[in-house]
C-alpha cells in the first residue's frame, strides 16, 4: 500500500503529469482474478491499484483518486453493491467510471449494479483482451463528459459575469427553454413560469413589446437573425435593459422550427451610456442643453423649417451684472442662481415649444445653457415677430422678480438678442452669432431690453472685431505716439505743465481718433496697457528732457477709472519712476470726477499713495461730475481743471460764467491749482485773468504737439496770443 502511494505520488509529481497513465483500480476478493486484470490492463498501458475488499478500496480511493474502478460484485465485509453506493457519495467519485465485474447473469443483479451507480458491467469469465478495449471506451467517454462540464461551467460563469443567459423557443410546439441566467435575470423561478412565448412576451415592457414581437415576427417569417435593445418589467415592477440576440433554425421544407439565442441584462450600460452622455451633452449645473446638444437641436429645428418653409427665431440671453455676484457673494451663489434662472426659463417658453422637465426627457427643449451667463433660446415655427417679442418680455418680466436663495433676495436683469431664420442667416452658426451681436446692442442699449439683430449692428461688429485686433497689434508694434500741449501761464507766458495726449497711427486704419479707440479699449480690457504705455512712454520722455539739459514742467498723464481702481496702479507708476530716475514731482495724474467717486474708500487710499511719491493730482474736466465739497476735501489733490464746456460760454452765457467763476472761488478758498480748458479766444483769456484763473491750455495758446515741436518750445518759449 504504501509503496503504491509513493509511486503514485511520485507520478503526480511528474512535470507530464497530464501525459500520464490512466489509473485503474482493481477490487476483487479473488488474487488470482486481481493478478490477471493486472497484468492485462498494464500490458495495455494502464497503471494499476490494487483492493481485497470494499473498505481498503474506499481508502485507496481517497488516496489515488484514480480514473476508473473495477469492481467485483460479491467480496466479503462490503460486496460491490455498497462499495458503489460509498464511492458515489465521495465528492471525486461522483463522475468516475465504475465498472462492475459479476458473475450474476440474472436481470435483478444488472438493475441493482445501476441503481448503486455503476457505469457499466461485465460477466465473469472476463475476456481480458475485450475488458481492455471496454475500460478504454470507458474513460473515453469520461474524459469527454468531465470537458463538457468544465466548457459548461466556464460558459456558465462568462454568462454569469456577463449577466447573459441562453435560450430556445420550439416555434411548432410553443415552448420556450433558457438557462438559470435569464431566470435570474428575469427575478423569476422558471419552473413555476409557462414557458410560451406569450408569457415570455408579458416581461417585455409596454413600450417595447410591439418593436420585440415584430423581431420575433420577422424572424419567423423572412428567417431575419434578431438583434434589439428593448425594457423588461420585474415581477415587483422593477425595470431593467436588455439586449436579446437571436438565430433561427429550419428544417429540410426550410420552415422555421426554433429560434436560439442570448438575452444580456445591460442596465449598468445604459446606465453608464446615459451619464457619458449627460456628461457631453448636458449642463452639469442646470442639466439643460450644453453648447454641443443646442447645436444639434437647432440644426434639428433649420432643417424642419427649411424643409416646410417656416422661421425659427434664436434668443440669445445674457444676465445683467452677473460677474459682480460671482465676485462679491461667491461662485456658489452663482451656481445656485443659474439653476433658478434655467428653472425659470424652462416654464416661460410653454405654448411655443416643450418645456424641458430634466435629463431623460424628450430632446425637443428650446433652452440651453451656452456657459457662464448666456441662455439660448429656440422658438420654432413663428409667425411673426409678435410672438417672439412677447416671449422676450415675459422671460424679462419673470426674471425681474426677485430670486429667493439662501443668501437672501438677488435681483438680476438680463439683456437679449434676436435673430430670425432665414431673414437673419441662413445656418446654425450665423444664427447664433447674429443673436449674439444682437445682445451685445441690449447692453449698450441700457440692459434688461431685448434688441434685433439688423445688419448694421453685424457691420459695428465686424468693425468693432477689428478695431481689436488692429489695437493689440498696435500695443505690439508701437504704433502709439504722445503729442503735448502746454499748459500756460497767461499772465506771464511761460509753460507751466503738459499733458500728454495718445495718438494712433495705424497702418492700416490710418489715423484713429482717441475718441474712437479709448472707450472700445476701456470695454475690451486693454485700456490697462495703453495707460502703462501712457506712463511709460511721458516718464522716458521726461528723462530725455533732463539728460538734454531741458528742466521740464510736470507732465499729466490721463489714468482709466477701471485702471485707477486697481491696487496694481500704485506699483506701475512707482516702477516707471524707478526705471527713469525721476521724482514724483514730474508726474501728475489726471482723474474725472465719476472715477473718485465710484469707490470713495479705495481712490482716497489710491490718491494717497501717489501723493506720498510726490505725484500730483488733478480732477479732469470739473464741474460735469457729482462731486460735493465734502467730498473735494476728503482726497488729497492739487489741481481742478474746469470743462471747456463751461469756458466756452464764460463771455456769452451768464450761467456759464456764474458757474465759472463759482469754481474759481471755490478752488481759491481750498489753496487749489486751477486750469482752464479749452480756451480758444482772446475774450475768454480775459475773463478768466479777470477772475483770478490764469493757468489756461487750448488752441488759443498751442494745439498738441509731437515730442520734436514741444522741446523747441521748451527751450524757445511760447509766443503769447
Amino acid at each position: 500500500m504504501e509503496e503504491m502511494t509513493a509511486k503514485m505520488d511520485a507520478m503526480l509529481n511528474d512535470d507530464a503529469n497530464e501525459l500520464r497513465p490512466e489509473l485503474v483500480l482493481v477490487v476483487d476478493d479473488d488474487e488470482m482474478i486481481r493478478a490477471l486484470a493486472v497484468a492485462a490492463l498494464e500490458q495495455a498501458g494502464f497503471f494499476v491499484a490494487e483492493a481485497e475488499n470494499g473498505v481498503v478500496a474506499l481508502e485507496q480511493f481517497r488516496q489515488l483518486q484514480p480514473d476508473i474502478v473495477l469492481l467485483d460484485v460479491m467480496m466479503p465485509e462490503m460486496d460491490g453493491f455498497a462499495t458503489c453506493r460509498a464511492l458515489r457519495a465521495l465528492a471525486a467519485g461522483r463522475d468516475v467510471p465504475v465498472l462492475m465485474m459479476t458473475g450474476l447473469d440474472d436481470t435483478r443483479a444488472i438493475e441493482q449494479a445501476y441503481h448503486a451507480g455503476a457505469t457499466d458491467f461485465a460477466t465473469k469469465p472476463i475476456q481480458w483482451a475485450i475488458l481492455r478495449q471496454r475500460v478504454r471506451y470507458m474513460l473515453r467517454s469520461s474524459k469527454a463528459m468531465r470537458d463538457l462540464r468544465v466548457s459548461e461551467a466556464r460558459l456558465s460563469k462568462a454568462h454569469r459575469i456577463a449577466h447573459m443567459g441562453s435560450w430556445e423557443w420550439d416555434v411548432l410546439n410553443d415552448k420556450f427553454y433558457w438557462s438559470q441566467e435569464i431566470a435570474n435575470i428575469f427575478a423569476v423561478d422558471p419552473n413555476g413560469f409557462d414557458s410560451s412565448y406569450a408569457a415570455f412576451l408579458n416581461i417585455i415592457h409596454p413600450l417595447d413589446k410591439e418593436l420585440f414581437n415584430k423581431a420575433f415576427e420577422d424572424a419567423c417569417a423572412f428567417q431575419r437573425p434578431i438583434s434589439l435593445d428593448h425594457q423588461i418589467v420585474l415581477p415587483r415592477g422593477d425595470e431593467r435593459y436588455c439586449h436579446t440576440e437571436g438565430e433561427v433554425d429550419t428544417d429540410d421544407s426550410g420552415r422555421v422550427v426554433y429560434i436560439s439565442g442570448t438575452i444580456q441584462d445591460i442596465t449598468e450600460r445604459k446606465r453608464i451610456e446615459d451619464q457619458v452622455r449627460s456628461l457631453a451633452y448636458y449642463d452639469s449645473i442646470t442639466g439643460l442643453p450644453n453648447r454641443v446638444l443646442f447645436g444639434e437641436l437647432l440644426e434639428r429645428a433649420l432643417t424642419f423649417a427649411r424643409r416646410y418653409r417656416k422661421k425659427v427665431a434664436v434668443l440669445f440671453l445674457d444676465l445683467d451684472r452677473f460677474k459682480e455676484i460671482n465676485d462679491t457673494l461667491g461662485h456658489a451663489v452663482g451656481d445656485n442662481l443659474l439653476r433658478e434662472v434655467s428653472e425659470r426659463l424652462k416654464h416661460c417658453i410653454r405654448g411655443y415649444d416643450s418645456v424641458w422637465q430634466g435629463i431623460g426627457a424628450t430632446e425637443g427643449t428650446p433652452v440651453a445653457r451656452l456657459g457662464g451667463d448666456e441662455f439660448t433660446v429656440i422658438m420654432e415655427d413663428i409667425q411673426d415677430s409678435n410672438g417672439v417679442i412677447a416671449a422676450s418680455q415675459r422671460i424679462l418680466q419673470l426674471l425681474s422678480d426677485p430670486f429667493l436663495l439662501d443668501e437672501g433676495e438677488i435681483c438680476v436683469s438680463a439683456s437679449i438678442g434676436i435673430s430670425i431664420f432665414p431673414d437673419d442667416g441662413e445656418d446654425a452658426m450665423t444664427l447664433v452669432r447674429n443673436a449674439d451681436t444682437a445682445m451685445y446692442h441690449a447692453k449698450r442699449e441700457g440692459r434688461n431690453n431685448a434688441q434685433f439683430f439688423m445688419q448694421a449692428l453685424n457691420d459695428a461688429a465686424c468693425e468693432r472685431l477689428q478695431l481689436e485686433r488692429q489695437l493689440r497689434k498696435g500695443l505690439a508694434n508701437e504704433e502709439f505716439v504722445l503729442y503735448y500741449q502746454p499748459q500756460i501761464d497767461a499772465g506771464s507766458g511761460s509753460i507751466v505743465g503738459l499733458e500728454a495726449l495718445i495718438r494712433w497711427q495705424s497702418p492700416e486704419l490710418g489715423f484713429v481718433p482717441p475718441a474712437s479707440f479709448i472707450p472700445f479699449a476701456e470695454e475690451s480690457g486693454q485700456i490697462m496697457l495703453i495707460d502703462e504705455w501712457v506712463v511709460h512712454a511721458a516718464c522716458r520722455q521726461v528723462a530725455a528732457w533732463l539728460a538734454q539739459g531741458i528742466v521740464p514742467p510736470r507732465v499729466a498723464v490721463n489714468l482709466s477709472g477701471c485702471h485707477f481702481l486697481k491696487k496694481s496702479l500704485v506699483e506701475m507708476v512707482a516702477e516707471c519712476l524707478q526705471n527713469f530716475a525721476l521724482e514724483g514731482r514730474h508726474l501728475e495724474v489726471e482723474l474725472t470726477e465719476g472715477v473718485i467717486m465710484r469707490d470713495v474708500e479705495q481712490a482716497t487710499a489710491t490718491l494717497t499713495e501717489l501723493k506720498a511719491m510726490g505725484v500730483t493730482v488733478s480732477i479732469d474736466d470739473f464741474g460735469t461730475g457729482y462731486s460735493s465739497l465734502s467730498y473735494l476735501r476728503r482726497f488729497p489733490i492739487d489741481t481742478l481743471k474746469i470743462d471747456r464746456s463751461f469756458i466756452t460760454g464764460v463771455t456769452k452765457d451768464t450761467d456759464g460764467a456764474a458757474i465759472t467763476t463759482a469754481i474759481i472761488s471755490m478752488a481759491t478758498s481750498m489753496r487749489l491749482e486751477i486750469i482752464a480748458e479749452g480756451v480758444e479766444t482772446a475774450e475768454q483769456m480775459n475773463f478768466l485773468l479777470e477772475h483770478g484763473c490764469p493757468v489756461m491750455q487750448g488752441y488759443l495758446f498751442c494745439r498738441p504737439v509731437p515730442p520734436e515741436e514741444i522741446t523747441r518750445l521748451l527751450v524757445e518759449g511760447l509766443p503769447m496770443p
